[in-house]
């Protein structure tokens, strides 16, 4: 059966990071969508230093996303599964969400579970136990992940987890493609790593989505683990997933694993797309 796939990026991603996966689920006869979150994508906005020469200041100066909250995000994911449910004959519903783009899918499926007929998180963070996926970052599971070389200032200051996607220092960019990018061919990782904005709004990491037995863990879901991942760990997705059944052990997480980095969506898009297509019931 057709189904309707939301498609939900992570960290400093957009909708455009989905394109490969988004064909792939169309040529199985699904319907992809996806979207950019609020401050992402084509609805990203920058700091003024972030273009300029040398990047003066660009360290410290406030974000403009700071303001980008949990709920403001999880609003937009509420406002597009209901787009879709308006539709002419609309299919089962799947909410897909990556990395950060997890505690987003999370939050809106506790405030709206009737839109939603599964959850798939593809390498993503479901905070049940801990609240906040920021907690999850400070367990000892989380502490082979690489990348804390590419972080720019203090969040407290900016309001956001800053990066540097337009940085012409080969180290740099190195750590970049490491740890989130893992194995990814370098013309993908360039073509990747150009349509990154450079903040993450910190209340993505600081906000609790709530996520309760009754709300979110009534809707089936799946979790696409990713076995090479050096950003968020294999061994801090198996403790999330955990967490979750614990939490809502009557729909446990059905678990597939991927031999790839943190973007499969960029290394096996493919493989992804197969994988959400037999995620969705018939």
């Amino acid at each position: 059966m057709a189904a309707d796939f939301l498609l939900v990026h992570g960290a400093w991603h957009g909708s455009a990071h989905w394109a490969k996966v988004s064909a792939e689920l169309a040529a199985l006869g699904h319907r992809p969508l996806a979207l950019d979150l609020p401050g992402h994508g084509l609805s990203a906005r920058f700091p003024t230093s972030y273009f300029a020469p040398g990047q003066e200041g660009f360290a410290a100066e406030p974000s403009p996303v700071k303001d980008v909250t949990l709920d403001v995000a999880a609003g937009a994911v509420v406002a597009a599964l209901r787009a879709l449910r308006s539709r002419p004959s609309p299919g089962p519903v799947a909410l897909v969400a990556h990395s950060i783009g997890g505690a987003v899918a999370t939050r809106a499926a506790e405030l709206a579970p009737d839109l939603v007929d599964h959850i798939v998180y593809v390498a993503a963070f479901v905070p049940t136990r801990a609240r906040a996926a920021a907690a999850y970052l400070a367990l000892p599971e989380n502490g082979t992940a690489l990348g804390s070389g590419l972080y720019l200032g203090d969040p407290a200051v900016t309001g956001a987890v800053r990066i540097n996607p337009r940085s012409c220092d080969p180290a740099y960019l190195a750590e970049l493609r490491a740890a989130y990018f893992t194995g990814a061919a370098e013309e993908v990782f360039l073509a990747c790593a150009a349509a990154l904005t450079p903040d993450q709004p910190l209340g993505f990491l600081t906000g609790e989505p709530g996520a309760t037995a009754a709300r979110w863990g009534a809707i089936p879901r799946t979790y696409v683990r990713c076995a090479l991942d050096r950003a968020l760990p294999p061994a801090l997705q198996d403790v999330m997933i955990r967490d979750a059944d614990a939490l809502a052990p009557a729909t446990p997480f059905r678990t597939l694993t991927l031999d790839t980095g943190h973007a499969p969506f960029a290394t096996m898009p493919a493989e992804l797309a197969r994988a959400l297509s037999d995620a969705v019931p018939e």
